[in-house]
């Protein structure tokens, strides 16, 4: 809840200090990297699934195909084929959707994971920033 008096309402970030944001950013970042880390990960076991998928597509149109150029009855696969065919450039599509939005997130996490960095060792360099122990208060 960002009541008045929460810590990180509007007022009170805009009041800070230069290292009590820092710190705030950081808290910030280390309560966001495992979800970002987490929806890394799903992205990418989506993009393989996706990669799959079109490869059974691929596999399946080229059965299509084999099996109406062996049939003795007139039996006209070429809709279903194109379907095929439309439902792979489908998958390909929002594959390459995942893999930019992958990427970006990739570039925002490295981006903060430095400024973090960067920001932490001003701070130490500045004697204003003593790391705790996560266990002491």
């Amino acid at each position: 809840p960002a009541g008045p008096g929460c810590c990180f309402s509007p007022a009170a970030v805009s009041g800070s200090t230069p290292s009590e944001k820092d710190a705030i950013g950081e808290g910030l970042f280390e309560l966001l990297k495992p979800a970002v880390q987490q929806l890394d990960l799903h992205v990418h076991s989506v993009r393989e699934s996706q990669v799959e998928l079109r490869e059974h597509i691929d596999n399946l149109a080229t059965e299509l195909c084999r099996i109406n150029e062996h049939q003795k009855v007139a039996l006209d696969l070429d809709p279903y084929v194109k379907k095929l065919l439309n439902a792979r450039r489908r998958v390909v599509l929002v594959n390459n959707i995942l893999q930019n939005a992958q990427e970006r997130l990739r570039r925002l996490n490295h981006n903060v994971a430095k400024e973090t960095a960067r920001r932490k060792t001003m701070l130490e360099a500045s004697g204003a920033f003593t790391p705790r122990s996560p266990s002491k208060p």
